[in-house]
């Protein structure tokens, strides 16, 4: 079994977005390790803000067949991919890890850069593996995230809490 970690993010009807790929997940591969959702602001773009969280979870699919599912869960809930690159979207997931795997899967990179850059990607996936390393990097998440917060960035994330169906 490999440990997959994956982001997830929405800021075109959220809530219903984050549950609908929670749902998905969790049908598919079972118990999910889910971090805190954070509110935070659009990247890059002006639009309204975005609902971000990691989850993880154990697999026996091959990381492209894991990528393969998140894109058919991205236009499951109507993702539009002809728009710039920061834009509004419904859900976008990305395969963040895949177990300490790197180099390229299916065209996308492992580990994904972005745990390195944004804060809404590099705090939950602290909070979920403090003691994990960075594949490349070798610091542990929690180490990481403590010298970006150093550094002042992530400061507006803001925690919310996002209802499950079943509560």
């Amino acid at each position: 079994m490999a440990r997959a970690w994956v982001a997830l993010g929405s800021n075109i009807a959220p809530e219903a977005n984050v549950l609908a790929a929670l749902g998905a997940l969790d049908e598919r591969y079972g118990q999910l390790a889910v971090s805190t959702v954070y509110r935070t602001e659009a990247v890059g773009f002006e639009g309204r803000p975005f609902l971000n969280l990691v989850v993880g979870f154990d697999t026996d699919d091959p990381p492209e067949r894991v990528l393969a599912f998140l894109r058919r869960q991205e236009d499951a809930q109507g993702r539009v991919r002809t728009g710039p690159k920061f834009s509004a979207r419904t859900l976008d997931l990305d395969l963040l890890l895949y177990d300490d795997r790197c180099g390229e899967v299916a065209g996308k990179p492992l580990p994904h850069p972005d745990i390195l850059e944004y804060p809404f990607v590099l705090r939950p996936l602290a909070e979920l593996a403090p003691e994990q390393p960075h594949p490349t990097d070798g610091r542990t998440f929690a180490d990481l995230w403590a010298d970006m917060r150093s550094r002042g960035v992530g400061q507006g994330m803001e925690p919310v809490r996002v209802l499950r169906s079943e509560d």
